[in-house]
């Protein structure tokens, strides 16, 4: 799940179908913040930001790290 996919259904960031094409604003804010949402699934993950870098976990698809 690290790295975003290109045909993942569903945007990291705002939780809006990827397809749709607007995401410019997800698309800068997404190397300044961690993923909020599955890719797959789009479920709201549980996110921990530490100093070192950051976790986030899907109930469903593991977790994620940045």
């Amino acid at each position: 799940m690290g790295d975003r996919e290109p045909q993942a259904p569903w945007c990291d960031r705002c939780g809006g179908a990827a397809v749709t094409g607007e995401h410019d604003r997800c698309a800068a804010a997404r190397s300044l913040e961690p993923p909020r949402f599955c890719i797959h699934c789009r479920r709201r993950m549980k996110v921990q930001v530490l100093p070192v870098g950051w976790t986030a976990t899907c109930v469903e698809h593991g977790e994620a790290r940045g």
